[in-house]
């Protein structure tokens, strides 16, 4: 049995852009909802929803005859974690918070068997298809795929140094706790996060690694790919289920 290709790190290595959608709610039946919606990818979070492993395996079956990307954010950049996500089978994790170059050291470190990292070997799982992809462990590196997250004042300072850690395959730009870090909380429009984001974003493009964010703000979205971003989620799934069915309400005066 040959190991699945990774559509996603093709597409980022080929320069194609990928549009995707931010999925916060756990459930397999959501995920499977808009699978065939016609994403490049998913993103299903576990930092800010109340998903876990167990869900995001959910999530990672349903969506798998779909013609779509599953990209899987951890909790934190923490090795267990991220062995775990790994073994369920996904491909591509995006790790927040990062701050340094030795925090991306890590997770690359963490995505790899040793020699070359600190991944724990179990040859029964389901991304080995339970024992029967051959040579597995020689081959995992070849379709996984590291993306890290740049959402601090701090980071940015450093977010050359991280973009060049070998291993990591792409950058992300969280605007929600960037604007929080630069004295804006709740403000990623304010004037200084949108300069700060569109710089880091040519900063990324010019060291040659792929960028990204998401913005449920269409115009700031295309903004952002005119500039460089490769991989771009432009909508949440619960703010669209939210602000959805408010404005049906509102159309029949429902208080």
């Amino acid at each position: 049995m040959n190991l699945p290709e990774n559509h996603f790190k093709r597409a980022l290595r080929e320069g194609r852009q990928q549009i995707g959608l931010w999925c916060s709610l756990p459930g397999s039946y959501a995920a499977e909802a808009v699978a065939g919606s016609g994403y490049d990818w998913l993103l299903f979070d576990t930092e800010h929803s109340p998903g876990d492993p167990l869900t995001v395996l959910a999530q990672l079956q349903a969506v798998a005859p779909y013609d779509v990307s599953a990209v899987v954010r951890p909790a934190s950049n923490d090795t267990v974690l991220i062995k775990r996500f790994l073994d369920l089978g996904a491909q591509t994790l995006l790790i927040p918070y990062l701050q340094n170059a030795d925090e991306a050291r890590a997770a690359v470190a963490a995505m790899h068997y040793a020699p070359d990292g600190v991944r724990g070997v179990s040859g029964l799982t389901r991304a080995t298809r339970f024992g029967r992809v051959a040579g597995y462990a020689r081959k995992a590196a070849e379709e996984l795929c590291l993306l890290v997250q740049v959402e601090t004042g701090e980071a940015l300072e450093r977010l050359e140094e991280i973009a060049s850690v070998e291993g990591v395959d792409g950058v992300f730009i969280g605007p929600a706790d960037l604007a929080a870090s630069l004295g804006h909380v709740g403000e990623p429009g304010h004037p200084e996060v949108v300069a700060a984001v569109e710089d880091a974003i040519r900063r990324i493009r010019i060291i040659g690694k792929p960028a990204g964010i998401l913005t449920p703000d269409m115009a700031f979205a295309q903004r952002c790919i005119e500039i460089g971003t490769l991989f771009t989620a432009v909508a949440i799934d619960v703010g669209i289920l939210a602000r959805g069915t408010e404005a049906m309400a509102r159309q029949f005066n429902v208080n």
